[in-house]
């Protein structure tokens, strides 16, 4: 039976390289919608929580799972034996920067390598994983045919960029709308006839490369905005006036204006790490993106200008940042996830630690937290959440708001500590907060 007929009656089996936060919403859906899944990951503590109908996902939920298991649709596995048997197969995989900010696509190549070994005609291959304009053709490509195989004659190649947003209920991997770029025409109509199956709407664009343009475009698109609200922000504080209030106001115009907000930094894998994808590649083409580059470079310093916040605000009680106990609230890369990738927190919680400060944090969503092991900070330090409690709070000479988590009771907060630095404008209409809390943004003269 024609690939296009198993896709139709369901029949199709498929595989997800990287059961990550990209692979496994995009399992389970599969899933539901009717179709067999094998997750596959190196990762066996996942695997085995999987196959356990267990989630480590806050956005999916366990039952999600475990209905699906049960079911007989999804299973995981550490190995790639079934990829021969496998109709679809996803790369999920992540893609990560060097320290010289230099595109990683290492995890691309292996999983592309170890389909090749089991590749067969008639296969469909779809990569998710975000990347710079190119990767499908110019890398994933030459791997898969080193099986002998001919890309659009005897298997099908296509790049779908991922498009999720963690914590974001309103838009999942079921209703956000899906771009597909091919190596063929049929290629194109193959991924989409299977992605359709999500209800979402698809879009198909004339080849891969635009595909991976496309998702660069969003993400870059939203980094330069953030650069944008957070150069204004500085330049704010240095004119006293609130930021918060301008973006507020702005926002009422109906047309023509969209709102960012400032912050630590942006975070997560996608918005710090893809204008660097697409800085890299572009160089390739003796072309400067030095708008791209400039964003990157005011957001990648935004956690250095909290740390000196931090010093300033602990300068207005007449203590030093070195030797005084500073406690992070909210590690997440933004508020109300379990998602610490790419955190603005890491930077902020090294700089305290090289200015000498005692450092420990807290977040409800996140119990493990590692910073260091890098140029920036050699040592690995790995920190455990601690616990919110009146004892703690008030011991602290500063607490540093990073993730303006739903959980905290920010009246609370602003009544128990000593001095707040608040870089997310979460203390916002709290009665008492003249004399305690800082603010990101805002005239730094309130915090008097």
């Amino acid at each position: 039976m024609p690939l296009a007929e198993r896709i139709t009656a369901k029949t199709a089996l498929i595989g997800i390289v990287g059961l990550g936060y990209v692979g496994l919403p995009l399992a389970v859906n599969l899933a539901r919608a009717g179709y067999r899944v094998t997750g596959i990951d190196v990762n066996r503590d996942k695997v085995a929580a999987i196959n356990r109908g267990e989630s480590y996902i806050q956005d999916i939920a366990a039952t999600a799972i475990a209905e699906q298991v049960q079911a007989g649709r999804l299973h995981a596995v550490t190995h790639y034996d079934s990829v021969g048997e496998l109709d679809i197969i996803f790369i999920c995989v992540p893609t990560p920067y060097s320290e010289s900010k230099a595109p990683d696509i290492s995890y691309i190549q292996s999983a592309a390598r170890a389909i090749a070994a089991h590749l067969r005609p008639g296969q469909l291959i779809v990569l998710q994983s975000t990347t710079y304009p190119g990767t499908t053709e110019e890398d994933v490509l030459p791997i898969l045919e080193s099986s002998g195989l001919k890309a659009g004659r005897d298997f099908h190649l296509a790049f779908s960029p991922e498009r999720v947003d963690p914590g974001n209920r309103r838009f999942t991997v079921e209703n956000t709308p899906k771009v597909v770029g091919g190596l063929t025409p049929e290629c194109a109509e193959l991924t989409r006839l299977l992605l359709g199956n999500l209800s979402a709407p698809v879009h198909v664009v004339s080849s891969p490369r635009v595909a991976e343009m496309t998702k660069l475009l969003e993400n870059t698109f939203r980094a330069v905005n953030i650069a944008l609200v957070n150069e204004l922000a500085l330049l704010c504080e240095r004119m006293g006036i609130d930021i918060w209030e301008v973006i507020q106001a702005a926002a009422t115009k109906p047309f023509g204006y969209m709102p960012f907000y400032p912050g630590p930094g942006p975070g997560g894998h996608c918005i710090p790490v893809d204008p660097h994808y697409l800085a890299w590649k572009a160089r390739q083409y003796d072309f400067s993106s030095r708008f791209i580059e400039l964003a990157a470079a005011v957001n990648e310093a935004m956690p250095y200008h909290v740390v000196s916040l931090v010093a300033s605000a602990l300068n207005l009680q007449r203590q030093a940042l070195k030797g005084a106990k500073v406690l992070v609230l909210g590690v997440a890369f933004k508020k109300n996830i379990d998602d610490a990738r790419e955190s603005p927190a890491r930077r902020v919680i090294e700089g305290l630690f090289r200015e000498g400060a005692e450092v420990t944090y807290n977040d409800p969503h996140i119990p493990r937290f590692s910073v260091g092991g890098d140029t920036m900070c050699p040592h690995q330090i790995v920190l455990a959440s601690q616990p919110l409690d009146q004892a703690t709070v008030a011991a602290q000479d500063c607490l540093v708001i990073l993730a303006a988590h739903d959980a905290y009771d920010y009246p609370w907060l602003v009544q128990t500590a000593r001095l707040i630095v608040d870089a997310v404008d979460a203390t916002r209409g709290v009665n008492g907060r003249n004399g305690k809390v800082v603010r990101l943004g805002a005239p730094f003269a309130e915090g008097r």
